[in-house]
C-alpha cells in the first residue's frame, strides 16, 4: 500500500486551530480523480487540494475537492498551498506562485509573518451576470422575511472563477438564517453555483453548501465576489483593503482582507489574503 503525507494548515486565521482547515499534498504519487475525492471525504475537511510540480519550481498544477466534486477554483485552499510552499522552500522574503487550476490560472504572493504565513490571491477581472428579483424566493431559502433583505441593494450574482448569487442582508439577519431548502434549483435559476449572505453593517458573511448540510468557515472564491460587488455599488473604493468576517457561528472565526482594484464602472481585479497557520503533518494510504 502507498502512503502519501500531507500538511494540514488553518487558513484565515493568525493562529492554529481557528480559520478554515486544509490538508496540503505536495507531489503526492499520482492519484485519479476519484481517489483524490476519496481522500478528501475520510478526511473530512471543507476542501482538500493536490499539487503537482512542474519545471518551474514556481508553478504549480493544483487540483482541489471538496466532499462532493472537484472545483474549478478555490480561494482558501490556493492561499494555504502557497503558505506550505514557501515553508518548504525555507526562504525569506516574498515569493509569487503561480497555480493553475481547471477553470484559470491564478498568482499568489507569501512572506513570512509572526504566526506562519500571509498569502494574497489575485483572483483577476470579475463577472457581473446579473441581478435577481424573486426576494420571496430567496426569503424562503433561507428561513429569513422580506424585512431582513437590504431594499438598498441588489441581488447580484457575480464571479471570480465561481458563480455567487451574492444576498445583502439587514444586521441580525445572519444569526437567524439557515438553509431551509436545498437551494441548488435556485441558484441555477439565475446563472449561479452558490450564494453567499452579506451583512454590510458588519462586512460579515455566511455560505454553506446548497444543500444547507456543512456551513464554510471561510470562502476566498465568494471573498473575491464581495470584493467586487462593493466596488461597484460604491461601498468601498478602488485600492482600498477592507477586512471581511466569517466562521463565527460555526465557532471558527476568520478574517479574510479584499482589496478591490478599478472603479464602480470597471472593475480591474480583486486579491484576497489572509493568514496561513500550521497545525501539523499526516499521511494516509491511497485508496485502491
Amino acid at each position: 500500500m502507498t502512503v502519501v503525507d500531507y500538511t494540514h494548515v488553518d487558513v484565515f486565521a493568525e493562529a492554529a486551530y481557528r480559520g478554515n482547515s486544509l490538508p496540503v499534498f505536495v507531489d503526492p504519487d499520482e492519484l485519479t480523480p476519484a481517489q483524490m475525492l476519496q481522500i478528501t471525504q475520510e478526511l473530512r475537511h471543507f476542501e482538500a487540494i493536490f499539487l503537482s510540480s512542474t519545471p518551474d519550481p514556481s508553478i504549480w498544477q493544483a487540483s482541489v475537492f471538496d466532499l462532493f466534486t472537484e472545483l474549478p477554483f478555490a480561494g482558501h485552499p490556493i492561499i494555504g498551498a502557497a503558505g506550505v510552499l514557501h515553508r518548504t522552500a525555507g526562504m525569506a522574503g516574498p515569493r509569487t506562485w503561480h497555480f493553475e487550476m481547471p477553470a484559470k490560472a491564478v498568482l499568489v504572493t507569501t512572506q513570512p509573518s509572526p504566526s506562519g504565513y500571509v498569502g494574497v490571491l489575485d483572483q483577476g477581472r470579475p463577472d457581473f451576470l446579473g441581478t435577481m428579483d424573486d426576494l420571496a424566493a430567496v426569503t424562503r431559502a433561507f428561513a429569513l422575511d422580506a424585512a431582513d433583505l437590504r431594499e438598498d441593494l441588489p441581488l447580484e450574482v457575480v464571479s471570480t472563477g465561481l458563480r455567487y448569487l451574492i444576498v445583502p442582508v439587514r444586521a441580525g439577519a445572519l444569526d437567524r438564517a439557515r438553509v431551509a431548502v436545498d437551494i441548488t434549483a435556485l441558484v441555477e435559476s439565475v446563472g449561479a453555483e452558490f450564494a453567499v449572505l452579506l451583512d454590510e453593517s458588519r462586512r460579515e458573511v455566511r455560505h454553506w453548501n446548497n444543500d444547507g448540510v456543512i456551513e464554510d468557515v471561510a470562502t476566498g472564491s465568494a471573498a473575491g465576489a464581495i470584493g467586487a460587488y462593493r466596488l461597484r455599488h460604491d461601498l468601498t473604493a478602488g485600492g482600498t483593503e477592507f477586512p471581511l468576517h466569517q466562521g463565527r457561528h460555526v465557532g471558527r472565526p476568520s478574517v479574510l482582507t479584499v482589496r478591490p482594484e478599478g472603479t464602480p464602472e470597471r472593475v480591474e481585479t480583486v486579491f484576497v489574503g489572509g493568514a496561513v497557520a500550521f497545525v501539523g503533518h499526516g499521511s494516509v494510504e491511497i485508496p485502491q
